[in-house]
This record gives C-alpha cells, sequence and structure tokens, in this order.
C-alpha cells in the first residue's frame, strides 16, 4: 500500500521535479511546469457518474505517454486504476493510491515524468539510469 509520503520521494527524486498546489491547491508534481502527478479527490460529477463504483480514499492523478497505455493499464488491474467521464480523451489515469504497490507506483511515476520531461531531459536521465 503506498502513500502520500511515497508520492512525494518518489516524484522529487526525479530531476527538475518540484512540488507545488494545483489550482485547487492541492499538490501536484512537475517537471518544468508540466504536473505529472498530482491528488485528485473525486468531485461530484466523479460520483455521480461512478455511482457505487466510487472508491474510497486516496487518488492520485497520474499522466501517461498516449491513450493506448491509458487503456492498457485501465485493462490491466481495475482494482487500481479507473478514470472518469472528465479524463475522457486525455491520456492520464486515476490511482487507488491504498492498492497499488510502492515498486509499481515508482515504475508509474517515473513513466509519468517521461511523457512530460523536455526530450534532452529526459535523455540524460534515461542514459544516467543505465
Amino acid at each position: 500500500m503506498a502513500t502520500w509520503d511515497d508520492v512525494r520521494r518518489i516524484a522529487l527524486a526525479l530531476p527538475e521535479t518540484t512540488e507545488r498546489g494545483s489550482h485547487d491547491d492541492l499538490p501536484a508534481w512537475r517537471v518544468r511546469d508540466k504536473s505529472f502527478v498530482w491528488e485528485r479527490p473525486l468531485r461530484r460529477a466523479d460520483l455521480d457518474a461512478l455511482g457505487d463504483a466510487a472508491p474510497d480514499g486516496p487518488i492520485l492523478g497520474v499522466r501517461v505517454p498516449d491513450l493506448g497505455a491509458k487503456e492498457a493499464l485501465l485493462a490491466d488491474d481495475p482494482t487500481v486504476y479507473f478514470t472518469t467521464p472528465h479524463f475522457d480523451g486525455y491520456p492520464a489515469v486515476l490511482v487507488r493510491l491504498d492498492r497499488i504497490d510502492v515498486d509499481e507506483l515508482a515504475e508509474l511515476i517515473t513513466e509519468a515524468w517521461y511523457a512530460r520531461a523536455p526530450k534532452r531531459l529526459a535523455a540524460a536521465y534515461r542514459s544516467e539510469a543505465r
């Protein structure tokens, strides 16, 4: 089970990452001012759309490289990954933070960072990580 402390530790370990409140003043992590992970509580419209399937607990929003990656995650483990109509057509998934393993979270956050980081920064980090 992952926590917000895990999210913070993993995200801030990535190059040029900053933590700054989102437009609704919730924690968000950015690389060169591009959000890649953020706290995303469910809103009224989300709760209405999800009905009884609406999860309790902390929700993390995560950018993914493209819609294909989004669909793959949603199909891979619907007990961890989900979406709402708000994110239709947008390359992001919602994650039940209390149901994801910390190692899987680290991989997910790192991939989100790669999806948003400038190409040169991502390439430099990738070659460093080898």
